[in-house]
């Protein structure tokens, strides 16, 4: 039941973002920062939002994952926090 509210979820933030514009590339990497941060204690739009923001200020020839680019972007990482509203 979690996985199907939370699958509904992201498609109803898909169609009502930039999400639904990004490209595969964009989707895939978005989708992995959420799943990495799933556990974090946040809420899951406050999660979205803060992958969204992250995976914005990388590159587009980046080939690390946010979670991975996060570790050495410290001062971007905490920008897309506040954006998000987490922590």
């Amino acid at each position: 039941m979690k996985k199907l509210i939370s699958a509904l979820f992201l498609v109803a933030f898909a169609m009502t973002s930039s999400f639904a514009f990004a490209d595969a590339d964009d989707t895939k990497w978005i989708a992995q920062c959420i799943k990495d941060n799933k556990k974090e204690g946040a809420k899951e739009e406050v999660v979205y939002k803060y992958c969204e923001c992250m995976n914005n200020k990388m590159s587009n020839d980046e080939t690390k994952s946010i979670t991975q680019w996060e570790k050495s972007h410290p001062k971007e990482m905490k920008e897309c926090e506040k954006e998000a509203g987490w922590k």
